[in-house]
C-alpha cells in the first residue's frame, strides 16, 4: 500500500486531490497546469480554483509527478486506464503550450454548447449564467466575474482586468467582457456536467477512516478495500487515538482490531471493544488472513499462551446463552478455533467457555477433573440439561421457535420483546399468525418496548414489510448471503395483512424514525431541500455483495434511461491472467410486454432489426498489456418500435472462466450521441462496475422501454458446464428479469426519500422545499401544532404544500440537501449544513458535510 493508494481513494471518496506546497508560480508551471487541464477537460472533470492555484505553486518536477498521478487516478476511477494514454506522452518536459490552450479551450465550449449548466470554477455552483472568459477559457458566473480585481493604473489610459481563476490579464475598453461564443442556442440538451476537483485537506484520509469505522450498515467491496487500506496506514500502537468510541460494524471491528492482537500494549482495547463471541471468531480470522464474513474459514494461525488465556477470558464473561448460541451459528469455525484457544486446558480458570466448547462439541462427561469442573458449571445456569453423558443447552431461540409453532402470539412476543431487533424481523410472521383485523395489544406493547431499542437495520426492513404486505403477492425474491449476490425466487402464499393493521405498524415505525432523529444531538438545519427522485431508491440493502462501481446506486434503484437522441453503449474490458485464455461476451436479451423472449444481439447475431441493437464483434481473448474490449449499442426508441419492451444485458464468461480469476474486468454503459465511433470516452461514462466473485454470468440492470427507466439489479446467474452463450441461458434470465421487477417497483423497502422527509421534518426549523420530478420546487412550513411526524408524512406523499417556491435562498444558511444531481443553485454560500446526492455535481465543492445513503440510515441508531 503507498501512498499513490491513498491518492485513489481521497479522489473517489471525496472528489479532493492532496496538493504538496511548493515554491510558488512560474511560468512554466502556468503552462504546465494548462496542459493538465486539457487533459482533466477531456476526461470530464474540471479544477476548482484553490486546486488550480496549488498546482500553480509546485515546482516543475512536483507538478509533473502530481499531475500524472492524477490523470492516472482518474482514468483508474472512470475505466479509462487501459486503453487511453495522455495527449502528451512527455508532459511537461515538453509542453505544446498553444496546443493544449486551443484544446482546452475547445472541450470547455463544446461542453457549454451542449450543457449550459456547468460549474463556476471559482464558486462551484451553476447558479446564473456560466460563460467561458476569453481568452482563457475558464468557467465563470456572472457573481464571481463582479468580484475580479482591478488592475487599472490612471483614468486616461487603459484599464486591465484578471479572471479570478488563473489571475492573467486582458485587456477591455470598459465593462463588457471578452466571454467565448460556444455557438449555443438559450437551452441546453442535457448534456453532462463536468465533476469538480477540489483541494484534499490535510485531515481527509483520517475522516474517511473515521467514517469508515464508524458506518452502521454494511460496507459494499469498494468501503471494505478502503478500510483496509486506510487501516494499513495505521499505527496500532496509537490505536486509542484513532479508534472511534464504539465500531458499530461487527466487521469493521473485527479488521480494526485483530492487527492489535499481536500488540500487547494496545491488546486491552480487544477487550474493550469485543463484546461477542462472533467478535473473537471474526478477529481470529482475520488475524489468520481470511475475511470477517466468516463465508471462508482459513487455517487458523497458533496463539502464544497469554493471548489465549485473555480471549478464554473475554469468552468467559459472555452470559452462556448467547455465548452457546453465537457458537452454534459458526460450529465447524468454532470447533477449529477451539484447537488454537485449547479452552480445556486450565478450564478451572474459565469454566462457562470451557462449558460452551463442551455443549458445541458434544463432549461427553468423564469422571476427571474436567467433568467435575463442567458439571460444577453447569449447575449454576437454569437452562442446561444433562442428556445421558452430555451437556445441552435450551437456548432462547429454540424457546420462540417453539411458541411459534404452537401459533402463541403472546408468549412469543414476550420473548421477543427480549431482543428487539429479532421481534422487528418477526413482526410480519406475528402479525400475520394473530389473525386479528387491528394491532393486537400484546403485540403492540411488545412493539412500542421494542421500538426505541431497535437498530437501524431492522427498523427500516420492517417498515418497508408494512407497504407492501396488504396486497397479495406473486413472488417472493431472497438474495442470500455470499461474496456474488444471487437471485432465488418462490411462490408467496401469505395472505395479505389486513391494512389497518400493516398501516398502523408503519405509523408506529415512521414515528420512532422522527423521534430518534428529533432527539439526535447535532447540527440543526434552516431549511431542507429535497429531489422527490429519491423515492426510486431504496435504502441500501445486500451491500457485502455489491459490484464496486462509479456510482453507488442500490440494489433495486430505478433510474430513468437517457435522453431522446442518445445511444446506449454497453462496454466490457478485460485482461485475463497470463497463460489462460479467457473470452468473455456482451450481450443482451430481448422480451416482449409478457416477458416473451424475442431476440438477442451478442457475438452470435451482431445486429437485431437492422441496427436496433448492434454489436462491435466478438474478441476470443484479451492478452496483456492491453486486453480487450466489446461494444454494444442500443438505440431504444427504434427497440421499443420494434416490439422490444425488455432489454437485460449480461455478461458471460464463455469458457467458464471466473471473473475473479482475471486481473482486471470491468463493464458498464455510456450515453453518446449520434453515431459516434465505438471509442472509450470517459466523459460519457454513466456507470461502471468491477467483474469480480465466483461467478460466470452477470446482470447488471434491467430496462423497461415502455417506463424509460432502468433497474439497478447487479445480480449473477448460475451457470453449468461451459459455451455459455445468452441463448442458452434465455429462460433462466427471463424468470430473473420477471421476478426482479415484481419485487423492485412495488418498492417494499424503505427508500431514501423516506430517510430525507424524516429527517427534513425531525431536524430542520424552517421551511422544506421539495424539487418534483419536472423541477417544480413546492414549499412546506410546518404548523406551531403539528408534530413533526405528521410533518413528515404531508411532505412524503405531497399533501397540501404551502406554495410554488422559486430557488431557496440557501446564503450564510445551515442546510439539509438530499438530491438525484449534485447540482443546486447557491450551495456554496450555505453556511454549513449536510447533502446526500447519488452523482457527482457542484455541490461536492460547497462547504457542506458530505454524507452517503447508509449514513443517512445509521442516524437512526437508538440512543445509548
Amino acid at each position: 500500500m503507498t501512498s499513490d493508494d491513498l491518492a485513489g481513494l481521497l479522489l473517489r471518496r471525496r472528489q479532493s486531490v492532496y496538493v504538496p506546497s511548493g515554491p510558488g508560480r512560474s511560468a512554466e508551471t502556468d503552462a504546465g497546469v494548462v496542459v493538465l487541464e486539457a487533459e482533466l477537460a477531456d476526461r470530464g472533470h474540471l479544477l476548482t480554483t484553490g486546486l488550480r492555484r496549488a498546482l500553480a505553486g509546485l515546482s516543475a518536477a512536483d507538478l509533473a509527478a502530481t499531475g500524472r498521478g492524477l490523470l492516472a487516478d482518474v482514468d483508474a476511477l472512470m475505466g479509462s486506464d487501459r486503453r487511453h494514454a495522455p495527449l502528451f506522452q512527455r508532459f511537461p518536459d515538453e509542453i505544446p503550450y498553444r496546443l493544449a490552450h486551443d484544446r482546452y479551450a475547445s472541450a470547455v465550449l463544446a461542453r457549454l454548447a451542449a450543457q449550459p449548466h456547468q460549474p463556476c470554477m471559482n464558486c462551484a455552483n451553476t447558479k446564473g449564467r456560466v460563460r467561458a472568459l476569453g481568452p482563457c477559457a475558464h468557467l465563470l458566473c456572472d457573481d464571481c466575474l463582479g468580484k475580479e480585481k482591478d488592475w487599472g493604473c490612471c483614468d486616461e489610459c487603459c484599464v486591465w482586468y484578471a479572471c479570478p481563476v488563473c489571475e492573467n490579464r486582458y485587456e477591455t475598453d470598459g465593462p463588457t467582457r471578452p466571454w467565448l461564443d460556444t455557438g449555443a442556442g438559450p437551452g441546453g440538451d442535457g448534456g453532462p456536467v463536468l465533476r469538480v476537483l477540489r483541494r484534499a485537506a490535510p485531515g481527509d484520509t483520517a475522516a474517511e477512516l473515521s467514517a469508515l469505522l464508524a458506518r452502521r450498515t454494511p460496507l459494499n467491496p469498494q468501503d471494505h478495500d478502503d478500510l483496509v487500506l486506510l487501516l494499513g496506514h495505521t499505527d496500532p500502537l496509537a490505536a486509542a487515538d484513532w479508534l472511534p468510541e464504539a465500531v458499530p460494524l461487527r466487521e469493521s471491528k473485527a479488521l480494526a482490531l485483530a492487527p492489535l492482537l499481536d500488540v500487547p500494549e494496545a491488546r486491552p482495547l480487544v477487550g474493550r471493544y469485543a463484546d461477542t463471541a462472533t467478535d473473537i471468531l471474526r478477529i481470529l480470522v482475520v488475524r489468520s488472513g481470511g475475511d470477517p464474513d466468516l463465508l471462508e474459514i482459513p487455517r487458523l494461525r497458533g496463539l502464544p499462551r497469554p493471548v489465549r488465556r485473555e480471549l478464554l477470558g473475554l469468552l468467559d464473561r459472555l452470559d452462556l446463552g448467547r455465548l452457546t448460541e453465537d457458537m452454534a451459528r459458526h460450529p465447524h469455525a468454532w470447533k477449529r478455533a477451539g484447537e488454537i484457544l485449547h479452552p480445556f486446558e486450565g478450564a478451572h480458570r474459565h469454566a462457562r467457555a470451557a462449558l460452551a466448547f463442551a455443549v458445541l462439541r458434544g463432549t461427553r462427561l468423564g469422571a476427571g477433573a474436567l467433568g467435575e469442573v463442567l458439571l460444577t458449571e453447569a449447575a449454576r445456569h437454569d437452562d442446561v440439561r444433562l442428556v445421558g453423558d452430555r451437556l445441552r443447552v435450551l437456548t432462547w431461540q429454540s424457546r420462540v421457535e417453539e411458541a411459534l409453532d404452537r401459533w402463541d402470539v403472546t408468549s412469543a412476543a414476550a420473548l421477543l420483546r427480549e431482543r428487539p431487533g429479532e421481534l422487528l424481523r418477526r413482526l410480519d410472521l406475528l402479525l400475520a399468525r394473530s389473525g386479528a383485523t387491528t394491532l393486537p395489544e400484546p403485540l403492540a406493547e411488545a412493539l412500542a418496548h421494542a421500538l426505541p431499542r431497535t437498530a437501524p437495520g431492522p427498523l427500516l426492513g420492517a417498515y418497508g414489510r408494512m407497504k407492501v404486505r396488504t396486497a397479495p403477492g406473486h413472488r417472493r425474491v431472497f438474495f442470500p448471503r455470499g461474496r456474488v449476490t444471487k437471485a432465488y425466487a418462490v411462490e408467496d402464499h401469505r395472505p395479505p395483512l389486513p391494512p389497518l393493521v400493516a398501516g398502523r405498524a408503519g405509523e408506529l415505525i415512521a414515528a420512532e424514525a422522527v423521534r430518534r432523529l428529533a432527539a439526535r444531538q447535532g447540527q440543526r438545519y434552516d431549511l431542507a431541500v429535497l429531489d422527490a427522485s429519491l423515492a426510486d431508491l431504496p435504502v441500501p440493502f445486500a451491500e457485502r455483495a455489491s459490484a464496486a462501481s462509479l456510482v453507488a446506486v442500490p440494489r433495486g434503484s430505478s433510474l430513468p434511461l437517457p435522453a431522446d437522441g442518445e445511444t446506449v453503449r454497453l462496454f466490457l474490458h478485460w485482461l485475463q491472467p497470463k497463460g489462460t485464455r479467457v473470452d468473455l461476451d456482451l450481450s443482451v436479451a430481448l422480451y416482449d410486454d409478457l416477458w416473451r423472449f424475442v431476440g438477442l444481439c451478442d457475438y452470435t447475431h451482431l445486429e437485431y432489426a437492422g441496427g436496433a441493437a448492434r454489436h462491435s464483434g466478438d474478441l476470443t481473448s484479451a492478452p496483456a498489456p492491453h486486453g480487450a474490449t466489446e461494444y454494444l449499442d442500443l438505440d431504444l426508441p427504434r427497440l421499443a418500435h420494434v416490439g422490444v419492451r425488455f432489454v437485460v444485458p449480461a455478461v458471460l464468461s464463455y469458457n467458464d472462466v471466473p471473473f475473479d480469476e482475471l486481473p482486471d474486468a470491468f463493464a458498464g454503459f455510456m450515453a453518446v450521441r449520434g453515431k459516434e465511433r465505438a471509442a472509450y470516452d470517459p466523459r460519457t461514462v454513466r456507470q461502471r462496475f468491477d467483474l469480480a466473485g465466483d461467478a460466470k454470468l452477470r446482470v447488471p440492470m434491467i430496462v423497461d422501454l415502455r417506463a424509460r427507466r432502468a433497474w439497478w439489479a447487479d445480480v449473477t446467474l448460475a451457470t453449468t458446464g461451459t459455451g455459455h452463450d445468452v441463448w442458452r441461458y434465455r429462460e433462466p434470465i427471463r424468470r430473473l428479469g420477471n421476478d426482479l421487477l415484481d419485487t423492485f417497483r412495488p418498492c417494499g423497502r424503505a427508500t431514501l426519500w423516506d430517510l430525507a422527509c424524516w429527517t427534513a421534518a425531525a431536524r430542520t426549523d424552517g421551511e422544506v422545499y421539495v424539487r418534483g420530478r419536472g423541477h417544480v420546487l413546492w414549499g412546506y412550513r410546518r404548523a406551531a401544532d403539528e408534530p413533526r411526524a405528521d410533518f413528515a408524512l404531508r411532505v412524503r406523499d405531497g399533501w397540501e404544500p404551502d406554495a410554488l417556491r422559486a430557488e431557496p435562498e440557501l446564503t450564510g444558511r445551515r442546510v439539509l440537501l438530499a438530491l438525484l444531481h449534485g447540482e443546486l443553485a447557491g450551495a456554496r454560500e450555505a453556511a454549513a449544513g449536510t447533502v446526500y446526492r447519488l452523482y457527482p455535481g457542484p455541490v461536492d465543492a460547497a462547504p457542506l458535510e458530505r454524507v452517503t445513503a447508509g449514513d443517512l440510515a445509521a442516524r437512526l441508531e437508538p440512543a445509548g
